[in-house]
Parts: structure tokens; C-alpha cells; sequence
């Protein structure tokens, strides 16, 4: 074949991988077809090879899209936290509810410890883990979500903000504790928190004991409503008080020393 015909062809291949939206296939088909050859492989498995390749990348971008939608503070993963150093945490629990069985059968997840003890990376990898899973993710902190929430509220929007965070199969509620809630704050996360109650899962995180949740939520009806929906069915992992963060900047100066 002329070199004029092999380009007609490549360009023909092209075009219609930019019409089908497979630009994988677009960018690796000749190359594969060249290591096919030397291979001495069969048309059928070049073609499933090329499509393999086209499927893995898909996928690989699906994840990247939902870690993006995700918002995550930082990009901490499971494999990542020394759990020998959090003795009050079971690894083998952890990495049991990052498979996501929590999100099928919707049970939520309650870190409740002292601030430095794990929690906010735990929520992080158990974030990452569901989208590599290709789930809807999203983490907020209890602040920011409020916040978001009644601003909605002032300029009428609240309905269309609650629908797009009922699209969300998990949601990460980071730091409930550290800020107390007005009436009209504490309604809405609990809106969130209700609507999602047997439908969808949530993990929050909490630096305070249950019995102390009426310093954030100071209507106590609505305080009990909250934690009724939240510990119901739900895996409660207590992260002790002692902090990691500092326990390591102690370490940190005391081998500067030696």
C-alpha cells in the first residue's frame, strides 16, 4: 500500500473514532496494529485488545471525574493512614467498608475522636476508595455546607441545591462540633440528613461525644432527630484522643535533637 493510501486510511480510522467518541481507539490503533503483526496475533485479538484499551482509559477517566466532583481537601487515601499508629482503629474494618457495602445497604459511618486522631483522612480514603468505585461522591464540612445551603435559601434556590446533593450516593460531612448551628442552619442539615435516611449514606466526622451534640444543636428535639437518623444501623469508630499530628511533630523535634 502507498504511503499516500496508508494516510487516507489512518484519517478515515480517525474521523470515525472522533464520530463513535472513542479517541483511545484513535491514538493507539496503529501502534497496536504494529505490535499485532510482529506478534503474529489474530484480528480478533488485536480488536479486543484495542477495545480493552479503549475501556480501561474510560474508566480511568470516570474515576478521575468523580475524585474531581468529589472535592476533597486533600488527596489522602487508606493506604496512606499508619493505622499502627492509631491503635484504636481496626485496619481490618476499615478496609472492609472501603469494598462499599456500607453504601449499598446505606449504613452510615460516625469517626467520632479528638481532633488529630484520623478522622478527616479516614472519611478522605473511604472517599477515594468509592470513586475508584465510580460512585458520586462529594465531602463538605458541616460549615461549609450550611453555609452553602442558606445562601441557597436567601436567593430561592434552596430546592435545586437540595436535589443536587440528593443526587450524590455518599456524602462526606466533615467537623460537625466545631462551629454551633442557628436554628435555620441546623434545620437544613438536617433536611440533608432526613432525606437521605434508608436512600443514600453518609459519612460524618466529630470531635464531640453524642451527649454533647446539643452545644451544636441547641434545639434538642431536633438534636435527637439528627442523631436518631445518623447512629441508625450505622458504623460507629471511635478514633481516641490522643493526636497523631501531634505525636508526630513531638517525634519530629526529639530526632532533630539526637
Amino acid at each position: 500500500m502507498s504511503p499516500a493510501a496508508n494516510q487516507i486510511e489512518h484519517a478515515a480510522v480517525r474521523q470515525h473514532c472522533k464520530h463513535l467518541r472513542l479517541p483511545t481507539v484513535a491514538m493507539q490503533f496503529d501502534k497496536l496494529a504494529q505490535e499485532a503483526i510482529k506478534e503474529r496475533q489474530t484480528h480478533v485479538s488485536y480488536l479486543a485488545s484495542l477495545l480493552g484499551a479503549e475501556v480501561e482509559d474510560r474508566e480511568r477517566r470516570v474515576v478521575e471525574r468523580r475524585l474531581h466532583e468529589a472535592r476533597l481537601p486533600r488527596m489522602k487515601t487508606l493506604a496512606e493512614f499508619d493505622f499502627g499508629k492509631a491503635p484504636h482503629i481496626s485496619a481490618a474494618q476499615i478496609q472492609s467498608l472501603a469494598e462499599g457495602g456500607y453504601i449499598a445497604h446505606t449504613e452510615p459511618i460516625l469517626f467520632i475522636g479528638e481532633c488529630g486522631t484520623g478522622k478527616t483522612h479516614l472519611a478522605s480514603g473511604l472517599c477515594v476508595a468509592a470513586c475508584q468505585q465510580k460512585r458520586r461522591v462529594r465531602f463538605t464540612t458541616a460549615a461549609g455546607l450550611v453555609n452553602e445551603l442558606i445562601e441557597a435559601q436567601h436567593h430561592n434556590f434552596l430546592g435545586r441545591a437540595l436535589a443536587r446533593w440528593a443526587r450524590y450516593e455518599l456524602i462526606a460531612i466533615d467537623e460537625v462540633g466545631y462551629v454551633p448551628f442557628a436554628d435555620v442552619g441546623a434545620e437544613l442539615l438536617f433536611q440533608v440528613i432526613s432525606d437521605r435516611a434508608e436512600r443514600a449514606t453518609l459519612i460524618v466526622t466529630t470531635n464531640l461525644p453524642f451527649s454533647e451534640w446539643t452545644t451544636v444543636f441547641s434545639n434538642t428535639r431536633l438534636c435527637k432527630a439528627i442523631l436518631d437518623r445518623l447512629t441508625d444501623r450505622a458504623h460507629i469508630i471511635e478514633t481516641g484522643t490522643e493526636s497523631y499530628r501531634f505525636r508526630r511533630t513531638t517525634e519530629a523535634r526529639q530526632r532533630a535533637r539526637k
